[in-house]
């Protein structure tokens, strides 16, 4: 347990204050909560967090079947009359239309275009205020607007422009999430295992995209707009337990971070943790243009940049795909292809704590990454071209896609941003985590925009068209860690060689 700090001096240092449920608990207790207690807490917490914000982001994938019923996979559907008309109704204006898809990509745009740039502007405020409070102030209005979608269906509103300006004001408010949490978590726990632990603390995201999905889908048959509103206003209460009981830092609640330092004289993977000195409070953020000079940060960015536009295209259209696709000669309604879709992720929490485990124990980020790329290429491709044989098929094939589709995008976006947030570069300076996590996520926030606006438009000519499209952003994503890969090659190579001159000594 991390000693007291004195109550003035700290007051005096320190932007942040110990949360009010942490003060009750304490006041319940009459004895002060452990290091160990205050890591769990932020661990339930934030991991509620992102699930909830995950889980507000996946609902309009799965309400898309009810806005635009109609398009139909050309290789599979070959006459005009569709036959999924019957339960999944005549659609939602302006979305029923034959731009309907195209609509439906433009929210798609709109709302992750949002996303990435306020991602940017998140990273830098979030490393100069308040994460607490900037975290809860994201969800409330996470939480708002996209009940505010829903309310479209009891309003009967049919004006796109006004679904347009309500998702890109949700995507504003859902930036401010994910750099919150990596830098409250990275504030914590050291580098020593932190590719596992940040695995499967990263299963929130799959876990919010099932969560969100089979909520979604289970109101669907009262109306799609309480598959937008229930999720939402859950996302708010989840907002509400942010503000009580995250803490930020272990400053904030009066403990410094020896819990987290290496003990003298320690090398190895523990050797740069976060905070290294007692008086982090003191230091300077990190800017902008300094942190996009730490090695290593442009390439995982822009591998991630194609990632991600691989995984929000299944996070946007998968649900959709299913539906308007046969599988063994049947359609599935669009509340099966939705729980259905959730297997994605099921492999997706496989992949991101199996990456995350592989690269503690090789101790190689980029080579683990890069690999798990160039092997989603092949999956994709016999997901498209035999998922549809059976039931069966699809769904071995649909989880072998989620563990090798999420498993970089997790590791990149949790151990390795953490990582880079503390490089040796900064030389101990612990204020950069929001601002480097914020950089990486947010270029490939861009990614994540890209892809699901092209597929809204492919998809309307051919599949098979976007699933190359898919694969080719694969392969590119490994290409840009090529020179990582290398060095890490390089580097084990080496080991080897003075492990095997030390032997013959």
């Amino acid at each position: 347990m991390g000693r007291s700090v004195s109550e003035p001096d700290h007051q005096s240092k320190t932007r942040n204050t110990k949360p009010p449920g942490i003060k009750l608990i304490e006041h319940t207790k009459n004895s002060n909560i452990s290091f160990k207690s205050h890591q769990a807490i932020v661990l339930i917490v934030t991991f509620l967090a992102y699930t909830s914000y995950h889980a507000s982001r996946k609902t309009t994938s799965i309400i898309k079947n009810a806005l635009d019923p109609q398009t139909q996979d050309e290789t599979k559907q070959s006459v005009s009359f569709s036959p999924l008309s019957w339960f999944l109704g005549t659609g939602w204006a302006p979305f029923d239309g034959s731009n309907g898809a195209g609509l439906l990509g433009d929210l798609d745009l709109a709302f992750l275009f949002v996303y990435a740039v306020g991602m940017f502007f998140s990273g830098h405020i979030g490393d100069r205020t308040n994460l607490r409070l900037f975290l809860t102030i994201g969800m409330v209005g996470t939480g708002l607007f996209t009940s505010f979608f829903g309310v479209g269906y009891w309003a009967n509103i049919h004006v796109f422009y006004y679904y347009l300006i309500v998702q890109m004001l949700a995507g504003l408010f859902q930036s401010t999430g994910w750099p919150s949490v990596v830098a409250v978590v990275g504030n914590w726990f050291g580098k020593s295992k932190r590719g596992l632990i940040m695995g499967v603390w990263n299963a929130h995201t799959s876990i919010g995209n099932i969560s969100g999905s089979l909520i979604a889908s289970y109101f669907l048959k009262y109306g799609w707009g309480w598959s937008m509103v229930v999720p939402g206003l859950l996302m708010v209460v989840v907002g509400v337990i942010v503000f009580m009981f995250l803490p930020v830092d272990p400053e904030s609640v009066g403990l410094d971070r020896e819990g987290v330092e290496p003990r003298p004289g320690e090398k190895g993977l523990t050797e740069h943790l976060l905070g290294l000195n007692s008086g982090s409070e003191n230091e300077s953020a990190v800017g902008f243009v300094e942190a996009w000079k730490i090695p290593g940060v442009a390439p995982f960015a822009f591998c991630l940049f194609f990632a991600k536009l691989v995984a929000y295209t299944f996070l946007y259209w998968l649900p959709f795909y299913i539906s308007h696709t046969a599988i063994n000669g049947e359609y599935l309604s669009n509340a099966a292809a939705g729980n259905l879709s959730t297997l994605f992720d099921v492999g997706g929490v496989v992949g991101g704590i199996l990456a995350g485990h592989i690269s503690d124990r090789l101790d190689a980020r980029a080579i683990t990454a890069a690999s798990f790329t160039y092997c989603a290429i092949p999956a994709l491709y016999l997901y498209r071209n035999y998922g549809h044989i059976s039931m069966s098929v699809n769904i071995i094939l649909m989880l072998v896609v989620g563990m090798f589709v999420n498993g970089p995008y997790a590791l990149i976006t949790t151990a390795v941003s953490a990582d880079l947030g503390t490089h040796e570069s900064l030389k101990g300076n612990s204020k950069a985590l929001a601002t480097v996590t914020a950089i990486i996520d947010g270029t490939g926030s861009i990614g994540a925009a890209i892809g699901p606006v092209l597929t809204g438009y492919i998809s309307t000519q051919s599949w098979s068209a976007v699933f190359t499209m898919l694969m080719l952003s694969a392969f590119v994503a490994g290409l840009f860690l090529t020179k990582l890969v290398v060095a890490e090659v390089t580097a084990k190579c080496r080991e080897l060689q003075r492990s095997s001159v030390v032997e013959e000594v």
